[in-house]
């Protein structure tokens, strides 16, 4: 799964995604780019409520990488 932040998302909003996803349990990492940050869901994310996940602040959208 992969978390894409809004170009104007602050540090308060990428930590609320990142607690989120602690409290869940998930293992994740950060890609810090010029323009956007993108995190990467680690595991079985199919416990993960989407539409909560994308109610966060500053989230712009979230992809599901389907299995093959």
């Amino acid at each position: 799964m992969l978390i894409i932040m809004k170009k104007n998302a602050d540090e308060k909003s990428l930590q609320q995604v990142k607690q989120y996803l602690v409290d869940g349990d998930f293992d994740f990492h950060q890609s810090t780019g010029a323009n956007r940050v993108i995190v990467g869901v680690i595991g079985d994310t199919a416990s993960i409520d989407m539409s909560k996940l994308e109610a966060l602040p500053g989230v712009h959208v979230v992809f599901k990488i389907p299995d093959e």
